[in-house]
């Protein structure tokens, strides 16, 4: 069976986290840096995750397998949920005294723009190359002890998306093979979306940090602390997930870990 025949359930989960004020600012181990990163990152989610299901359903008429399409419903179901509950945690930044507005307005403006003046395969490529750096970093947080150092609501939200990530991080891919089979294609696409993800998430937390009163130089030293702490795992995935991604012969579910990610479905009370 190849990877792309090897496809697994994509069910759509609903929680309802409680995002309220007992989540503290420096919800993560009382770091800011290391709670801004996922901040940074929880901006950009939710009209990241629209786009992508846009991006893949701008192709759906031309998908032929029947698996293909139940995943695809399965993927717009779960990055719906996604877009969902990380905009309900909005509310709970804005409680912590952040001013986010004016970047959620100019983020959404770039994704709009996006949507109307790229090409819909081109999108589809960095959506592609988005979902399997989402994926990436959702298997480093499963398998990071650290997790545990976050607020128990935080922590759920994380285990929950992560789950997810990988369960449905072929399913683009799959759809940009299927319709768009060009290596060409599928890499410029992913380079594009690494320049986004490191530009607009880095943007957001650095947003974020000005507000609390921390400085570049402050971040810096808090960022290497964290790089010794974690033993350049996280930077490691990464480099790894990079270089994985531009093989010819790639395709995400060579990376095996959906049995380790299930191992972890009681932390969100659903059923293993």
């Amino acid at each position: 069976m190849s990877e792309a025949a090897a496809r697994n359930e994509i069910p759509v989960r609903k929680l309802s986290l409680p995002f309220d004020e007992d989540i503290p600012q420096h919800w993560f181990g009382g770091n800011p840096v290391q709670t801004h990163i996922f901040n940074g990152l929880n901006l950009v989610f939710p009209d990241g995750e629209r786009f992508f299901v846009r991006s893949v359903m701008d192709h759906v008429d031309r998908i032929e397998d029947p698996e293909l399409l139940r995943q695809v419903r399965g993927f717009n179901g779960q990055e719906g949920r996604h877009a969902h509950e990380h905009e309900r945690y909005f509310a709970a930044l804005r409680a912590q005294g952040y001013s986010i507005d004016r970047f959620l307005a100019r983020f959404r403006k770039f994704t709009t723009w996006s949507t109307k003046l790229l090409p819909a395969a081109f999108r589809l490529s960095i959506t592609a190359g988005a979902e399997h750096y989402t994926a990436t970093l959702g298997a480093f947080a499963l398998e990071n002890p650290r997790r545990r150092e976050a607020h128990p609501v935080m922590q759920r939200l994380i285990a929950w998306h992560a789950i997810e990530e990988i369960e449905h991080k072929a399913v683009a891919f799959d759809v940009l093979q299927a319709t768009h089979p060009s290596y060409a294609l599928r890499i410029t696409g992913f380079l594009f979306a690494t320049v986004v993800l490191v530009v607009w998430a880095g943007a957001g937390m650095r947003m974020l940090l000005d507000q609390d009163g921390i400085d570049r130089a402050q971040t810096k030293a808090m960022l290497r602390d964290l790089e010794r702490r974690d033993g350049g795992k996280m930077r490691r995935a990464l480099r790894d997930g990079f270089k994985d991604y531009l093989r010819r012969d790639f395709h995400p579910n060579q990376i095996d870990d959906l049995e380790m990610a299930h191992a972890h479905l009681e932390e969100i009370g659903a059923p293993a």
